[in-house]
């Protein structure tokens, strides 16, 4: 007689947990605290997003090996949603502090009791790779940056001459004539074309 072997329904395993993307951050070589430096920077940082919280930790991680134990960061609370009073880190917490005036917006103060002082520019997580690039290469210029703002104030003139602004005349003139067409020549992605009016 045979026995029918009753076996448990497949489960399908979860899929495998997806790494953590890579931190992007570029420190100056041999860079270092040491409190003298006002306005200095030390590299940069472009998190992904504006949520301190979620953000600090995997900085401090790297950080932490690479400078000794981070405690205190200081930031402007312009360009941070919500902005926690600590943030739990590599087993230890790191204890936010905030100046409004006093604290260039675009840059991270991170404090080590033991260790000294750190200055890193903060790259907006919206911004493109290409400026992003330039801003975290002029961060860790061995030769010195300037402040924080005055590199992002830097890159979005850069950015505002490389992008041509966008011609509304002829769409104006559309708009205006109830939609008839105009004569006017429009550049558009495949190449110029030229819309004739009747009228």
């Amino acid at each position: 007689m045979s026995v029918p072997l009753l076996r448990p329904p497949s489960v399908p395993l979860p899929p495998p947990r997806a790494e953590s993307p890579p931190l992007r951050l570029v420190l100056r070589p041999a860079a270092g605290g040491g409190g003298l430096r006002v306005g200095a920077l030390d590299g940069a940082w472009w998190p992904r997003s504006d949520d301190l919280q979620h953000e600090l930790p995997s900085l401090v991680a790297v950080l932490d090996r690479e400078w000794g134990r981070i405690t205190r960061v200081a930031v402007n609370p312009t360009h941070w949603q919500p902005l926690p009073r600590e943030v739990s880190a590599q087993g230890h917490v790191v204890k936010v502090g905030w100046f409004t005036t006093e604290q260039d917006p675009h840059k991270l103060l991170l404090l080590s009791y033991r260790i000294g002082r750190w200055d890193l520019l903060v790259v907006p997580p919206r911004t493109s790779q290409a400026s992003a690039a330039r801003l975290m290469a002029a961060a860790a210029d061995p030769a010195g940056a300037p402040s924080a703002s005055a590199l992002i104030a830097a890159e979005d003139g850069r950015r505002d001459t490389e992008t041509p602004p966008r011609d509304t005349g002829a769409e104006t003139a559309w708009e205006s004539e109830g939609g008839a067409p105009v004569s006017a020549a429009l550049v558009m992605p495949i190449g110029p074309v030229r819309v004739s009016g009747g009228g």
